[in-house]
This record gives C-alpha cells, structure tokens and sequence, in this order.
C-alpha cells in the first residue's frame, strides 16, 4: 500500500516468538538481531519496518535490547477491557506506558484454544487503537477454500473484527489456518487473490490510512520475492529464531522496498515478478508461524 502522501509504504517484517524461548535465549536473541537490523540499510533507513513481538515477561528486555534501534516491540496479546478488578489481564494502557507499539490480537491459536470470539477481537482491536497500539489483526480461513471463497470469508471476518473500532491504521496478517505449521506455505496465486481483497477493503477505509497487509503461515525463504507487491511483508514464526535466516528475510524484504520505490505509486506488480536474494529457492523451505 502507499500511504496518504504517495510514497511507498515500508515493506513489513514481523516476528512473533510465541513461548519458545525462556528469558535468558530470548535475551541472546534480541541483542543479535538489534545489532544485525540496526546496521542494515534498509531498516536503518525506514524502507523495510521490522516488529518483534514477545512474551509479556520479556517485553522489557526486548525494548531495552532495541532502544536506539528502528525495531518496534510488540505483545501477543491485549485486554478488551481498561484498567480495573481484572485479574490476569494486560491492559493496553500499560503495554503503551512500557514502549510497546503493536499487539498481536486474534491469532488462530487464540480463536481455538481460548474460544475467542470476532466480537472479542473487536474489543481487543477497539482498546489497542485508543490507546495508541497498532493492532496487528490475524485473519484467515479455517478451511482450504477456493480464491474466491477464501477472500470474501476473509474480508468479512476482518469487518467483524474492526466493528466499531476506533480509526487508525492497522497491520493485517492473513494467515490461513489450514496453511499455519503445514510444510508450505499457501500458494502464491491463492495468497495474492485474498491479500489484494484485504487491501482493496482496507483502502476503501479512509480511517485505515496507512495500513498494511502481510502473510503468515509457514512463511519462509523466498516467499516475499514471490509475492513481489501483493503483500506488504511477511509475519514469520519459528523460522526467525535464526537470526541469520531472519536477516536473509530482511534483504528480500530490501529488494521489494527498492523495486517499490523505483516504480512509484499505482504499479503495483503480481506475484513471481520481483527479483531479489534467494530467487529460485521453493517456499517449502519455511517453519511454521
């Protein structure tokens, strides 16, 4: 997407660390990718937006880690309600009081395994944007259905989940259900068919200026270069604790920054016709989101 000025918006990189790592691993990991992401040119220079989104135990080192870098801190999750008699909860207010600048809300895992709802997604989205969060929306379809199919069902689902928000922009990660864990991502036609309805619903949204759309699910080696400008970037899962693997995703996303840039606003181009590092490599080559 561009945003409202007509300049390319940045090519998005995000990584969520779910519950691998204990504290200790996750403090190696934030200090290495800080020191590898805050000397990359395309980070550096704001081309290709990075967030990594721990446990909430680890928030804190995180944002120590990445003070003085371009990396965003994010929390994998946020409480509907405000501050108040809610055991157990994270409010919004608190995670934007501690330098956290996304929130993962709606996850498939959510969804299955704490019975969450769209009108709770909603809510969760509602408390994020008041408080300054850019959410970052999982959606997807639980079933392989066909192109179509899966970007009207997709679509929908993402209106329910921004009932009543407020305005702001946000970074929709599709990711199907079906494809999360699986040996491959799904295919490129079929991610572009329904990342192209996000954007056209999201652009037809004047109070979402300034979102984007990226794609989890078995992301991997090569995919971005694929996709070329019909995602704005990638929501990566296990294959980013290498931290050489996850920069090899920064230079991908470098390239399609680049090409962005050179063709300006308006040309947007269809999957398998960027070029940059890794060309010729399969997908399969990903870890689960």
């Amino acid at each position: 997407m561009t945003r409202r000025d007509g300049a390319a918006a940045p090519v998005t990189v995000g990584v969520s660390l779910k519950t691998y790592f204990g504290h200790e691993r996750a403090r190696a990991w934030f200090a290495d990718l800080a020191a590898r992401a805050g000397a990359h040119p395309a980070v550096a220079s704001g081309a290709v937006r990075v967030f990594v989104i721990p446990t909430y135990l680890q928030i804190p080192a995180a944002a120590e880690a990445f003070a003085g870098t371009p990396v965003l801190v994010g929390a994998q999750d946020v409480s509907e309600f405000e501050p108040g008699p809610y055991t157990g909860e994270v409010t919004a207010t608190e995670l934007a009081e501690v330098g956290v600048a996304v929130a993962e809300i709606g996850h498939a895992e959510r969804r299955r395994l704490f019975g969450e709802t769209d009108a709770v997604i909603a809510r969760k989205a509602a408390a994020a944007l008041a408080h300054g969060l850019m959410p970052v929306l999982c959606v997807g379809e639980t079933e392989r259905l066909s192109e179509r199919d899966a970007a009207a069902a997709t679509v929908a689902q993402l209106a329910a989940d921004l009932a009543g928000a407020p305005t702001g922009p946000v970074i929709v990660a599709y990711e199907p259900v079906w494809a999360i864990g699986a040996p491959e991502p799904a295919p490129a036609a079929h991610i572009a068919a329904v990342t192209t309805a996000i954007t056209a619903a999201l652009r037809a949204d004047l109070g979402r200026t300034g979102s984007a759309v990226i794609y989890g699910g078995s992301a991997g080696p090569n995919l971005l270069t694929r996709l070329g400008d019909t995602v704005d970037g990638l929501f990566l899962g296990r294959f980013a604790h290498d931290p050489d693997s996850l920069v090899a995703v920064l230079d991908e996303a470098s390239a399609l920054a680049t090409l962005r840039q050179a063709q300006g606003p308006g040309q947007a181009q269809g999957p398998s016709q960027a070029q940059g590092p890794g060309q010729g490599r399969g997908p399969d080559a990903g870890a689960a989101a």
